[in-house]
């Protein structure tokens, strides 16, 4: 699942230094930039994707700057398909778009993401697809940011009728100094007609990222109260998704 965490953490920490370029400048009208990295765990609202192994990345993102629509996709390694019980599906791919925005101090994002598990089988497995659409609406304020997310679709082949399950989450990413940036994040998840909110939780996490030229590297503590006897976050019987792990990112972007 496509996470916007650390580009958001970076977004806040440096915003008042691409808005002096703006001034100085006019930028660019299209820009492509592109993503790669890996990290030792990948967690989506705090649940492992990868069966707590280390997962590569990499995305590219078109940016229209006068209007701020964009277009994006973003894929990873995971391993929770197989798990489930399907006979294939190692890899993830997310295509999402949207339009971000100012209105005086405080920023907007709007658009919708598509979550795709190419090859997938879960619907023969749990009665719904695996592959998902959300839509998502997100404000920011300084180094705040709310956001909303709502599934338009069977949420992550969890069950049928799960369309309507939706997550809130609040980040704070004030900068501390010398260009660290503190990542602090709160999540609900809810899971729509599923054993009456069993599958309900909250994530959470703490941590700091920095841009080292090089790469941006991020470290964080990263845990949920997500049940432990739900199948759903024990997939395969091969451990619990949802325990609280240090995690490490690398990302290289262009």
């Amino acid at each position: 699942m496509k996470k916007l965490t650390l580009a958001s953490a970076i977004l806040a920490a440096f915003m008042g230094s691409v808005a002096h370029a703006e001034e100085t400048a006019p930028a660019p009208e299209h820009v492509v930039s592109y993503n790669v990295g890996a990290t030792s765990d990948y967690r989506f609202r705090g649940i492992s994707q990868s069966r707590g192994d280390p997962a590569v990345f990499a995305g590219v993102d078109y940016t229209h700057s006068p209007t701020g629509f964009y277009l994006g996709a973003w894929t990873s390694t995971i391993k929770w398909v197989k798990d489930a019980g399907s006979s294939s599906g190692s890899f993830e791919l997310d295509v999402y778009g949207g339009k971000r925005g100012q209105v005086g101090d405080v920023a907007y994002d709007v658009g919708v993401i598509s979550y795709n598990y190419p090859g997938n089988k879960l619907k023969a497995v749990t009665g719904a697809n695996a592959n998902t659409i959300e839509a998502f609406a997100q404000v920011g304020y300084s180094f705040a940011t709310l956001k909303y997310s709502y599934s338009l679709t069977d949420f992550i082949g969890w069950a049928p009728n799960s369309d309507g399950s939706d997550y809130l989450d609040l980040s704070l990413n004030p900068e501390i100094k010398d260009g660290y940036i503190l990542n602090l994040h709160v999540g609900h998840q809810r899971v729509k007609n599923y054993l009456n909110g069993l599958a309900n939780y909250s994530d959470w996490k703490v941590g700091v990222t920095k841009d080292y030229g090089v790469v941006v590297g991020a470290l964080a503590v990263v845990g949920t109260d997500a049940d432990k006897s739900t199948s759903g976050y024990n997939f395969g019987g091969k451990g619990y998704l949802g325990d609280t792990k240090l995690v490490l990112t690398l990302t290289k972007n262009f």
